[in-house]
């Protein structure tokens, strides 16, 4: 089958270069540490270059923004099922024999083959970045990479997919398979008293009345904070569509201080720019 590269709009463009100045301070700051092996991990890293709808041309992906990052990275582990854009990775990845190319569903990848990699005693860190195409992710991988305390993240938290396919106005007409996705990505049921608040409707009836996106978004900053034990969450950066509308949030979690202001001054910069 034919690649077909993904087409991104403006705010996909945006979250790489955040990704691309983050990654650019992490790897200055860790390269002097000369105890310390530093990795890139990315979990859904797609072919490893994009097509930009704002001007039909070629954009790097992550993959390929990480692996220009200088001073490099010890090593890269890149993740995608897609068959078709692991090869074009692979073809990426052909001269640098630090980087890892390997195909299959990162939920159970991650956590067999490549978090074991960057162990806190071993003076291992780790760079990950979790931007799954939807529901796709487990909370089991989030909440290994905090309890790990060796790893920081970026994540995708992805309202649109919860709201087209989960946050109705009666959870019965939610498919059961949606609601699978979803517990598994927030971990358990408790997203239910985060995305609705019982409200009274005109028959006396207790009703759920779902909340803002960013109330919810609020409630997994602390469910990163309390459960998966990050020790730094900044407030997340909401990614718009040229609608206005929240395709996803953006979110960071760390157990370093200085980690967390960087992202801080980097949120900020682009928080309020406008919509293309």
């Amino acid at each position: 089958m034919a690649l077909k590269f993904d087409e991104i709009g403006y705010w996909s463009e945006i979250k790489l270069d955040i990704i691309n100045r983050y990654a650019q301070r992490y790897s200055q700051i860790l390269s002097k540490q000369k105890t310390l092996k530093h990795v890139y991990i990315d979990a859904f890293a797609g072919s490893g270059k994009h097509i930009s709808r704002t001007t039909g041309n070629f954009v790097s992906g992550s993959p390929e923004i990480a692996l220009n990052v200088e001073p490099p990275f010890k090593e890269y582990y890149f993740i995608d099922i897609d068959g078709t854009k692991v090869t074009e990775l692979r073809k990426i990845c052909a001269k640098r024999t630090e980087a890892h190319v390997l195909q299959g569903d990162c939920n159970s990848v991650l956590l067999t083959d490549v978090f074991p990699k960057v162990l806190y005693k071993d003076y291992r860190r780790g760079l990950c970045l979790l931007d799954p195409y939807g529901l796709d992710l487990n909370w089991d991988v989030i909440k290994t990479a905090g309890h790990m305390k060796s790893i920081e993240i970026f994540l995708n938290f992805p309202v649109m997919d919860m709201n087209r396919n989960v946050w109705r106005n009666n959870l019965k007409d939610v498919k059961s398979s949606d609601i699978d996705r979803m517990n598994k990505y927030w971990g358990d049921e408790s997203w239910k008293e985060a995305a609705y608040r019982p409200t009274l409707n005109l028959f006396g009836e207790i009703v759920g009345l779902k909340e803002k996106n960013k109330t919810i978004a609020v409630a997994f900053q602390k469910r990163l904070e309390e459960v998966a034990k990050f020790k730094y969450v900044p407030e997340p950066i909401p990614m718009r569509n040229s609608h206005g509308a929240d395709i996803y949030y953006l979110f960071f979690a760390s157990q370093n201080q200085k980690g967390e202001e960087i992202v801080k001054y980097i949120f900020d910069k682009y928080r309020n720019r406008g919509m293309k």
